[in-house]
């Protein structure tokens, strides 16, 4: 008998699951409401889809194991995705300082448009596997408290159901699990919201002459001054352009005119991004987004679970995209989700909750990190630190102040913040015994720049005199 895995939303999260399903169903039907792009253009179903990406090197691996004969790594930078590295290829400003750069050059990221990152993704997935897309919007799921067996849907021709041996939810931020699972008699999900009311503005600029080779170059916020958090970032993109990111939590919010959005560079803690576009040619208006509270839903915590049924990425978690954490979580549940499918099958009894709860785990480190930072902003709605937090602060700022001279404790944080390691990675005897240290070298007085760079800088910065 054949059988049949349903996915609903056709975007990262989505397609990845659907690549794993594809192992081990004879049909994988991925729905999606929105009409989707041929090319690598922005879609509607996407509000975070014109600001800044960044693909960790933890989401990468995953994404690495699940599309059956790709090496998506290859394939995102055939396609034009910019891959730098975090030790050697960022300039970075810190709350406790700025980052060195070191020969070593310490985990991978990818940058380009989230569009293009989409569509290369479903590509890949569609050429190399048996999955198909199809136009429809899902109303609820079918079965019982116990076993979902489809689901019901919305098309072009009417409302119809469409039975699953296994159905996966990456129907996003906006997704109706809870109200799904409701109906379903399965009522005790709870969720966290913590919103630092966040907003994003991002400008596309052609790389100037003489600067493909810069590096990307971020300013953070502070979390520590009682201030609304003030942030930008220069990234480089597909097709010769740099995407420029501004984010500012509530008080702080970045404008979204042209000349607002330059003068909100220029007074960032360090003016270097501003430096750099003010001599740059702009593509693009100034987009704006408003898509950026962390918000969870605990669905591993739920005291009964139907089988064949799973929730992946946005549907799960979302977090603020300041810390670029999203799209690897989401890659890093579809390969729980492909490693438990080899392990037991679509029919796997408590397979369900196994993926759920391997899903969990990968959000929390995600989690712990956005929220920890978002809830000492002036404004934050859902959550204030605590005792544990403020010592956990302490901790985690000594060991800030001691990577942006140690290469040692910068490690340690890169594995973190890439997702190759836990939290946990942070309380190792090295990574304790560099924070009780301190930076061997000094503190940068500057950003880290080589003189090429700088001349590059000088070259661009019309904001002098």
């Amino acid at each position: 008998m054949s059988r049949r895995a349903v996915v609903i939303g056709a975007g990262l999260a989505g397609m990845l699951a659907a690549a794993a399903l594809s192992t081990v169903a004879d049909e994988v039907v991925v729905l999606e409401r929105d009409e989707l792009p041929d090319g690598p253009e922005h879609r509607k179903g996407l509000p975070q889809g014109r600001h800044a990406h960044l693909l960790m090197a933890g989401g990468l691996a995953a994404m690495e194991d699940l599309v059956p004969g790709v090496s998506m790594r290859k394939h995102l930078l055939a396609a034009g995705a910019h891959e730098i590295s975090i030790g050697s290829g960022m300039v970075a400003l810190t709350p406790e300082g700025w980052f060195r750069r070191w020969r070593h050059a310490g985990p991978q990221m990818l940058t380009c448009s989230r569009a293009l990152l989409d569509w290369a993704v479903r590509g890949a997935v569609l050429a190399n596997t048996g999955v198909v897309v199809r136009k429809g919007q899902v109303l609820s799921l079918t079965g019982s408290a116990a076993r979902v067996d489809g689901v019901r849907l919305s098309t072009a021709a009417g409302e119809e159901e469409l039975a699953a041996d296994f159905v996966v939810d990456t129907s996003g931020r906006g997704s109706r699990i809870v109200n799904w699972l409701a109906e379903l008699g399965i009522s005790d999900i709870t969720e966290k919201k913590v919103d630092s009311g966040l907003v994003n503005a991002t400008r596309i600029y052609r790389t100037p002459a003489g600067a493909s080779g810069f590096p990307l170059t971020i300013i953070q916020a502070n979390p520590y001054l009682s201030l609304p958090g003030r942030s930008g970032m220069v990234l480089p993109i597909e097709g010769d352009r740099w995407m420029v990111s501004l984010a500012g939590t509530r008080g702080g919010e970045p404008p979204s005119d042209p000349d607002g959005f330059l003068q909100y560079t220029l007074d960032l803690p360090h003016p270097l991004v501003g430096r750099l576009i003010s001599g740059a040619e702009p593509l693009t208006d100034v987009h704006v987004s408003r898509s950026t509270s962390n918000e969870r839903r605990y669905l591993e915590k739920a005291r009964q679970w139907p089988e064949r049924f799973v929730a992946l990425g946005d549907a799960l978690a979302t977090f603020n995209p300041a810390y670029g954490q999203g799209m690897s979580v989401a890659a890093l549940g579809a390969q729980v989700l492909a490693r438990e499918l080899g392990r037991a099958g679509l029919a796997g009894a408590g397979l369900s909750r196994q993926v759920q709860r391997g899903a969990a785990r990968s959000v929390d480190a995600a989690w712990t990190m956005a929220v920890s930072q978002d809830i000492w902003f002036p404004g934050t709605r859902g959550g204030a630190p605590g005792v544990a937090d403020r010592l956990v602060t302490r901790y985690t700022r000594r060991l800030m102040r001691t990577a942006t001279g140690s290469y040692g404790a910068a490690s340690a944080l890169w594995d973190v913040t890439s997702l190759t390691a836990g939290p946990t990675r942070l309380l190792r005897p090295g990574a304790v015994l560099a924070a009780l240290s301190g930076p061997p070298l000094p503190a940068a007085a500057g950003p880290p720049l080589t003189a090429a760079e700088r001349e590059v800088l000088r070259g661009l910065d019309r904001t002098a005199g």
